[in-house]
């Protein structure tokens, strides 16, 4: 659970979702936060730590790609929980509908209460 971690902060879920194209320069990632260079460097440090990035030195240029597998292992572990959210969203949608009927349909004075 060391990605859920990691995924806690929104700056470190930002990273990663500039990185889900492919590769990204360490310099570019910075240059899009108001951090400083270091606070990123420090957030991409844990998301490497956390096997959600991977970085490779190209030159002079440190590049960052994101490494999908914790994410997948998240994902399997959540799928229990799918199917609990899935019933309550299904019990929303009845009530919206029951609310849009009652709305487009109101009662007359001839109806019942």
């Amino acid at each position: 659970m060391e990605a859920l971690e990691a995924l806690a902060d929104p700056t470190r879920r930002q990273l990663l979702a500039l990185l889900r194209d492919g590769e990204v320069a360490a310099g570019e990632l910075a240059g899009r936060f108001p951090v400083s260079r270091p606070a990123i460097s420090r957030h991409l440090r844990v998301l490497r730590e956390a096997g959600l990035v991977r970085s490779r030195v190209e030159g002079r240029r440190r590049l960052y790609a994101l490494d999908p597998r914790p994410l997948r292992e998240l994902d399997d572990w959540l799928e229990p929980y799918r199917d609990l959210w899935a019933q309550r969203f299904d019990a929303l949608d009845t009530e919206i509908a029951r609310g849009r009927r009652s709305r487009a349909h109101p009662p007359t004075d001839g109806d019942a209460p």
